[in-house]
């Protein structure tokens, strides 16, 4: 019996491999074209991309396999046991994780950046500071008597924030 030509594990993995491509291309795009609008730092950008095309390398992975013709079933058992080894693992750095998640979801609706002088109302800690950088895992504010403080990103998404003025300027002899 002879395969078709679009039947034939290396042309659908072909395919694969370019509609991969175009689509982290438009992902890039739009997450670029995100940023520019809300005016969030060029970095901050590229480790949101980063992220999200990983995931999207990882699902296009499992459609290699099945092309390959990995049995399903298997593939559900494998993937399962590491996810499962993977979340024992990560489960003792939980907070790990959620910062990562929260930095991602303060790319997209954030609605503060670089410059901003914030207040962050917390009973116990109360902070007023100038966003420094936003990272992955957390906030850097410049405090007014020059010491720079990391807040975790998971407790940025948790408190209520007041923006004290706009495009704040950090003096030069604030920073370290």
């Amino acid at each position: 019996m002879e395969l078709s030509l679009m039947q034939s594990p290396a042309i659908q993995s072909l395919i694969l491999v370019i509609v991969f491509l175009v689509i982290r291309f438009i992902v890039a795009k739009l997450i670029s074209k995100i940023g520019n609008q809300k005016g969030i730092y060029i970095g901050r950008t590229q480790i949101i991309t980063r992220y999200i095309s990983f995931f999207i390398f990882g699902i296009a992975l499992l459609i290699e396999l099945y092309i390959l013709g990995a049995n399903f079933q298997n593939l559900i058992v494998v993937f399962s046991s590491i996810f499962a080894v993977i979340g024992i693992g990560l489960f003792a750095v939980w907070s790990i994780l959620s910062n990562i998640t929260a930095g991602v979801l303060m790319f997209f609706s954030f609605p503060y950046k670089i410059g901003d002088k914030i207040e962050i109302h917390d009973k116990d800690f109360p902070i007023i500071g100038i966003i420094e950088d936003i990272r992955a895992f957390q906030l850097l504010l410049r405090l007014e008597n020059g010491n720079l403080v990391t807040y975790p990103n998971n407790l940025v998404m948790q408190k209520a924030i007041t923006l004290v003025k706009k495009d704040a300027i950090i003096s030069e002899d604030q920073k370290d």
